[in-house]
């Protein structure tokens, strides 16, 4: 009897060991099984990843060598407009050429401060803190400055004198970024207001100024008007580069971090005015005692003007593109970490890409309106190849790229093109004010544009603001046609009073 409890109880602890043996050689597998698992799948995210930085990598080398392309390109360009205007007359006419120096020394000066801070607006403040509502705020407070402010503006101008109103800019602008030190986000509001003055009156009232004296004082050929304005968009576009690395190099090396560009941009605005003080003449729009009635008179003349209410459309619809492309490149091609100070560069020398084509597409006898329609196309099929890249699930980088630098080329063939037919179409006693109209709708829009850009993120939200963009070129596009039939037959005379 015992030997049988004994013998049942020896089977019993020897099928437990039985049993435990094969439990523990059961998790051993199954912790072998996991553990190969789980070095398969970390070899898997590890491949991923090797991949994807090897993807990067090979954008940021594909980025450098379209730097390299676009700058060759350009330079091509340059020499041969160089070798076809040297028999032109505006070339070799030595009076020109010195008032074009006048000019360009105080608008350029005003134009490399505008661009030092340009970039660093959004960085500083974000590294104030702001969130993006408050920050989005400021930028709404900027535009809203110009459309209400604006307009006002340019009756000034033509009533007190446009040197005086340029000397103005000179000013508001130094103060705007005098207050970008203090992180107080009343007096960044404040700053953005003056800011926001100081745009409308950037892209007016300097243009005004040597429209006038460029017909009136020295009496040089209309024709002559769209080389100064194409000569600026190029140079633009040169001062832009360096004025980026210079102020990359402030903000990383100074101790002033990102409001070092908007400290630097201070003696420039000093200098413009102090120079334009010795150098300009002053000269005015219509004379009228009552402000109101210039600014309605403008108004005035933009509706009853079919073809001024078109080109008005056009730069309205064009600029508006414009400056979402400006919100929306960075957040897009992030993905992919890119040098973005390179591709910035290879942004600007595409607008020099255009500038000089349409300089010398000009020499070779080409219309400015033509030129205008083809800025307007380029911009069109831009805007669908964003719309196209913004469509998947992951947004296509090189179709994006591609886009992006097709629509700086087209802003590049804009800005003269659309300059010499402003010069010829609006009338002199009212330049300023219609000018500064025109930005009205312009900010507007771009407003309307940037708080929805603060509430979609996706890429669906992209996709359909570029569809949008699209269709505003496309409009655009049937405007120019219109234009280019009216423009030939319509001849306003430079003293049209409403």
């Amino acid at each position: 009897m015992n030997y049988s409890i004994r013998s049942i109880l020896y089977d019993i602890n020897k099928l437990r060991e039985v049993n435990i043996v094969r439990c523990t050689r059961n998790l051993i597998i199954k912790k072998t099984l996991r553990n190969f698992k789980m070095v398969s799948s970390n070899s898997n995210l590890t491949l991923k990843v090797a991949k994807l930085e090897e993807s990067d990598d090979f954008y940021t080398y594909l980025v450098y060598c379209l730097l390299f392309v676009s700058i060759s390109v350009c330079c091509s360009l340059q020499y041969i407009m160089r070798v076809t205007k040297s028999s032109l007359p505006a070339a070799n006419n030595t009076h020109f050429r010195n008032f074009q120096k006048k000019y360009f020394l105080v608008y350029f000066l005003a134009l490399f401060g505008d661009w030092l801070q340009g970039p660093y607006i959004y960085k500083l403040y974000s590294h104030y803190g702001f969130t993006s509502f408050q920050i989005a705020v400021l930028y709404v407070v900027g535009f809203s400055a110009s459309v209400f402010f604006g307009t006002g503006a340019g009756v000034l101008a033509d009533r007190f004198g446009r040197k005086r109103m340029c000397m103005v800019f000179c000013i508001t602008y130094s103060l705007c970024c005098f207050m970008k030190i203090f992180p107080n986000y009343n007096i960044l509001l404040l700053g953005r207001l003056l800011g926001g003055i100081s745009t409308s009156l950037l892209f007016s009232v300097f243009e005004s100024w040597y429209v006038s004296e460029h017909i009136q004082n020295y009496d040089f050929p209309r024709e002559w008007i769209s080389v100064t304005f194409s000569k600026a968009t190029f140079w633009n576009g040169v001062l832009a580069i360096i004025a980026g690395v210079i102020a990359n190099f402030t903000s990383d090396f100074l101790d002033w971090g990102p409001v070092s560009p908007f400290i630097l941009a201070i003696p420039c605005f000093i200098v413009s005015c102090c120079i334009m003080s010795k150098t300009w003449n002053e000269n005015y729009g219509k004379q009228q005692k009552n402000s109101k009635n210039i600014c309605i008179q403008g108004l005035q003349l933009i509706v009853t003007n079919k073809l001024i209410l078109m080109l008005g459309i056009v730069q309205s619809l064009f600029e508006s593109v414009m400056y979402v492309f400006v919100f929306l490149w960075t957040p897009i091609l992030d993905s992919v970490h890119p040098p973005l100070g390179i591709i910035f560069s290879i942004f600007m020398v595409c607008i020099m890409i255009g500038s000089t084509f349409y300089q010398l597409a000009y020499y070779r006898q080409v219309e400015p309106p033509v030129l205008l329609f083809l800025a307007v196309v380029l911009a069109t099929v831009s805007q669908l190849g964003c719309a196209l890249a913004a469509s998947y699930d992951n947004i296509d980088i090189g179709v994006a790229s591609a886009s992006f630098f097709l629509l700086e080329i087209a802003v590049g063939i804009y800005f003269p093109a659309i300059g010499y037919i402003k010069s010829e179409c609006i009338p002199e006693s009212h330049r300023a004010n219609i000018m500064n109209w025109f930005r009205v709708p312009l900010n507007v829009i771009t407003c309307i544009i940037l708080l929805s850009l603060h509430s979609e993120r996706d890429a669906a939200g992209n996709c359909v603001i570029f569809l949008i963009c699209s269709v505003m070129m496309s409009c655009c596009s049937l405007i120019m046609v219109k234009i280019m039939k009216i423009l030939p037959i319509v001849t306003i005379p430079t003293e049209q009073i409403c």
